[in-house]
């Protein structure tokens, strides 16, 4: 007997195969981005050289590839170039966006968050202003315009206040282009436009989320206007407490694990990125998120300079310009060609500028700026650019704006934004500056000009304690100026460790203690910085090649703290800092300390220079010397003495041009709060005596010396008479070697 049992069929969920990005799609978005790129940078060099911001040749390029002019001459290669496909808009859109969000990262990382702090109460009446009159003229407007432009007739206070948030929004990234063009971004005024604009934006796009709301639902809704407040104001507060601490400590791990500009960049990205996304997804907008990284970034302390830089010619130079095309490629000047919507475009046009800009006055007067700052401030504000154009494609979108409505505002965008430049030039041009900004902006130039100033991270070598003494409070006067983060490496002899029942097995132990004695004291000696300070110890018998390793890992100077050894010594210092200096990767100090004193350990004893000698011939491996003394002497109000020896005495234009040099290095030096004394001395063929001489003359507590590092018989080589000055000076010496 057989038993049959039924078939079992087996059901399956089909199988969704994602396809690759489509070849022709691909191919005419690399073609986009070729033009786009092209036109924009070409008209951009263009408007440039008439005396423009970059800025309005690029948002023009947009115009003439688009529907305005290469549609009206070639609509059939406009229609091929830029296909009227949602896909192949998307795509180019991404890219896009992309561009905006790096945009605000570097305008983001040009902000300086003290002063926003300090001008932040006047940032917000400018905003309130800048915001509450555009919008009243602007729903006015609505109002009052013609049944004609409306859609529905019926739902007139929703395309009112789509009206509203059309005149009172402002382009943040088209101001940030001016301001970067016009090199104005780290002016008062400039920054102040910055922070009055970003919370002008801010409230644009709730009050954007809220209209949206309108005209979605048909009434107002609060949960939207509730999420878009609220989410605002929590990102804001969380991004500048536990933020600014979280992007800290993820750049300073970067450079711990990873070091170099490429990791940090990659880094700094993905956090501007992640950021832009969070507050898209809040219901904000993706700009704010980036921005906000971009103030937070520049402040950790291991952020490196090089990157910024680098972060700013990727956008000046690449996306920037495909942005502000693109979005001019959505411009078509023809539903202008109408008399009657040309009419009533002038009336919009006319209304939105004196709106913004009596909005922005009001703003700025109550604020307590000055006369010409007022119309500066409306000249920048007024700007509409592509966030206006996002503004109105929302609006087309939801069915709120008609075509003719949608032109308007778009061409509104594009003037008020190609009127922003020569009216933020003409205005700027007549504020007044201040001393105070003066001052600041001064102390900017010399800090991005000067070595001392773009130092953050310090490493600090030394085989004794002792030897740690004076380079530990060497640096920490120099954290009294600028943030910096320091690592002293205690490089101890290797212990022979020997079994525990043998006779010196207590020698052993009682060196593990002297050990962790000697780590106390290096740790005590940087209880003067203005900074995290950490100490390591190297016991293994290549201490150098560690001492190397760390160096590498992102350091910007390495002090190496040694006791010089006899004149009868094949090396001039110690194996392990001989090597170091040799193999060094960054910029390094060799700083001489006098040796220690007979009869074991001494108490700690502070130590302030009074007066530092630096010896100069005009170079630049000079003037790094005489940045580095007159750091240290404005944090201890110590005398530095700049001096020049002359080679022989009475010399055609010999005595002039050395009284040139030490003017000139002595200028530099009270530049960082330092003050100077200039001497000029003869010391014919031996200019290391004359150094000597006025050294022990007035009683000097440091010599400063700028010198290159060379190899000679495998060891650190300075020259003679700069060895001979580490041998006979009655003070510790200090030589300054620049990478």
């Amino acid at each position: 007997m057989s038993i049959s049992y039924p078939s079992l069929v087996a059901f399956s969920e089909p199988t969704v195969v994602i396809r690759s990005l489509d070849h022709h799609a691909l191919f005419l978005l690399l073609l986009q981005l070729a033009v786009l790129l092209f036109m924009a940078r070409f008209l951009g060099e263009i408007a440039r050289k008439l005396g423009q911001p970059p800025v309005v040749g690029e948002l023009m390029a947009g115009v003439v590839l688009g529907p305005s002019i290469l549609g009206a001459v070639a609509p059939a290669m406009q229609g091929s170039l830029f296909p009227a496909s949602q896909h192949q808009a998307d795509l180019l859109a991404v890219v896009s966006w992309i561009g905006v969000i790096f945009l605000l990262v570097v305008t983001g990382l040009e902000t300086d968050l003290s002063l926003i702090k300090r001008r932040g109460r006047s940032a917000l009446i400018i905003s309130a202003g800048g915001i509450a009159v555009p919008f009243a003229t602007g729903l006015g407007l609505g109002w009052y315009l013609p049944e004609d432009y409306l859609v529905d007739p019926g739902a007139r206070l929703v395309f009112a206040l789509f009206m509203a948030v059309a005149m009172s929004i402002s382009a943040v990234p088209v101001i940030a282009k001016v301001l970067m063009d016009l090199k104005l971004t780290r002016r008062d005024i400039g920054q102040l436009i910055l922070a009055a604009a970003m919370t002008d934006d801010t409230i644009g796009w709730i009050l954007l989320a809220v209209v949206a709301g309108l005209a979605t639902a048909g009434t107002v809704n609060m949960g939207s206007v509730a999420q878009s407040v609220g989410g605002a104001a929590v990102f804001l507060l969380l991004a500048f407490t536990v933020g600014t601490r979280v992007v800290r400590g993820i750049i300073t791990k970067t450079d711990e694990i990873f070091g170099g500009s490429a990791a940090q960049m990659s880094i700094v990205i993905v956090i501007a990125l992640g950021a832009a996304a969070l507050t898209h997804e809040m219901g904000i907008e993706a700009v704010l998120g980036a921005f906000v990284m971009g103030i937070l970034v520049v402040q950790a302390p291991r952020f490196r300079h090089e990157v910024a830089h680098t972060l700013e010619l990727i956008t000046t130079a690449f996306l920037a310009p495909i942005f502000f095309a693109s979005a001019g490629v959505k411009v078509d000047l023809a539903r202008l060609a109408d008399p009657e919507v040309l009419g009533v475009g002038m009336i919009v046009l006319a209304i939105a500028c004196i709106g913004k800009f009596v909005g922005a006055y009001i703003g700025s007067w109550a604020a307590g700026v000055s006369h010409w700052e007022r119309l500066a401030m409306g000249s920048g504000m007024n700007a509409r650019g592509a966030m206006e154009i996002v503004v109105a494609t929302v609006g087309l979108g939801l069915g709120v704006l008609t075509v003719e409505v949608y032109s308007i505002i778009v061409m509104v965008a594009i003037v008020t934004s190609l009127m922003a430049p020569p009216l933020l030039r003409w205005t700027l041009s007549r504020v007044q500056m201040s001393d105070s900004e003066a001052q600041r902006l001064e102390k900017e130039e010399i800090a991005a000009a000067s070595f001392v100033r773009n130092v953050r991270r310090i490493l600090v070598l030394a085989r004794t304690p002792y030897m740690m003494k004076i380079p530990a409070q060497f640096v920490g006067y120099l954290s009294h100026e600028q943030p910096l983060e320091v690592t002293g490496l205690y490089a101890r002899p290797p212990a022979v460790h020997v079994r525990w029942w043998w006779p010196w097995g207590r020698r052993t132990r009682r060196y593990a203690e002297i050990t962790r004695q000697a780590v106390e004291q290096v740790r005590r000696a940087f209880g003067n910085m203005r900074g995290p300070a950490e100490t390591k110890v190297l016991t293994d018998s290549q201490r150098a090649e560690l001492a190397i390793a760390e160096a590498s890992r992102g350091y910007d100077l390495a002090i190496v703290a040694d006791i010089q050894r006899s004149p009868t010594s094949r090396t001039l210092f110690a194996g392990t800092a001989d090597h170091f200096l040799r193999r060094a990767p960054c910029s390094t100090m060799l700083l001489k300390s006098p040796r220690q004193p007979a009869g074991g350990p001494q108490p700690f004893q502070p130590w302030s220079p009074r007066t530092i000698v630096v010896p100069t011939v005009g170079t630049e491996r000079c003037r790094h010397a005489v940045e580095i003394a007159a750091v240290l002497a404005a944090s201890t109000d110590a005398l530095v003495i700049v001096l020049h020896v002359l080679r022989r005495s009475g010399a055609a234009g010999e005595v002039e041009i050395g009284q040139d040099i030490v003017d000139n290095h002595a200028a530099w030096a009270r530049k960082f709060g330092a003050r100077t004394e200039t001497v000029l001395a003869e010391g014919g063929t031996h200019p290391d005596r004359q150094i000597l001489d006025l050294a022990r003359k007035r009683d000097a507590d440091l010599i400063v010396l700028g010198s290159g590092l060379r190899v000679a018989k495998d060891r650190a080589f300075f020259g003679h008479r700069i060895e001979n000055i580490l041998h006979r000076a009655p003070c510790p010496v200090g030589i300054v070697s620049v990478s």
